[in-house]
């Protein structure tokens, strides 16, 4: 597994990088409404990230055609954007975007209650992020990069929500998808990364944002 340790100038790209979607991200929270159709949160957010000076990186990467994911309700993610996929009271929609900000990658996904929603729809929405909170406090020296999966994987079945395992989370940087990839679930066979600090310095982003860590890799056989 090849990962691809940033300098100190690099991670404050990438940290600016993640403040700008954040931007981008919340604009979003505050456009999303019954009646209107996924095209338009589409375009929306394109404006947005190109107000900024920045550029959509899902635009056209591997043949996607829009600039924001836009998934309604039991789509699970990379949901494209339609002029005839109207939201209605009651929906919650998942926002999945990202941007390029010098030559650097950020990557983030939010999910949004349309309107009102149910109280079972509420608890799933709480209940995802606070899962990742759960990942998030290994993401720290001294951890190993299974201990997030498990932490996450753990805490939403803790709750009888069960978790996708063809998808997970991954590395970023000058590339939208670099190593390693991190499962949200407790692993069989156990992927040895460990965490160390490269100085005394934290760098965590909250969410589904990036965290950005200094690590040594092996893989145990």
């Amino acid at each position: 597994m090849a990962v691809t340790i940033k300098s100190k100038k690099e991670i404050e790209l990438m940290r600016e990088a993640g403040k700008m979607l954040e931007e981008v991200h919340n604009k979003l929270a505050d456009f999303i409404k019954p009646g209107i159709s996924t095209l338009e949160i589409d375009q929306f957010g394109e404006k947005a990230i190109r107000d900024l000076g920045c550029v959509p990186n899902f635009l056209n990467y591997n043949g996607y055609p829009a600039s924001i994911c836009v998934s309604v309700n039991d789509e699970v993610v990379h949901g494209i954007p339609r002029k005839d996929r109207i939201l209605q009271d009651g929906d919650i929609v998942s926002l999945d975007a990202g941007l390029i900000h010098e030559g650097y990658h950020s990557d983030a996904a939010r999910t949004h209650a349309v309107g009102n929603i149910s109280e079972e729809a509420k608890r799933l929405i709480e209940v995802t992020k606070q899962s990742f909170f759960e990942g998030i406090k290994y993401a720290k020296a001294g951890h190993h990069l299974n201990e997030i999966g498990a932490a996450i994987g753990d805490y939403a079945e803790s709750f009888g929500y069960g978790v996708v395992e063809e998808l997970c989370g991954h590395g970023i940087g000058r590339n939208l998808h670099e190593d390693p990839e991190i499962p949200n679930f407790r692993q069989k066979r156990r992927m040895d990364i460990c965490l160390r600090r490269k100085s005394r310095s934290k760098h965590l982003r909250q969410k589904e944002n990036s965290c950005i860590m200094t690590v040594l890799s092996r893989l145990l056989k």
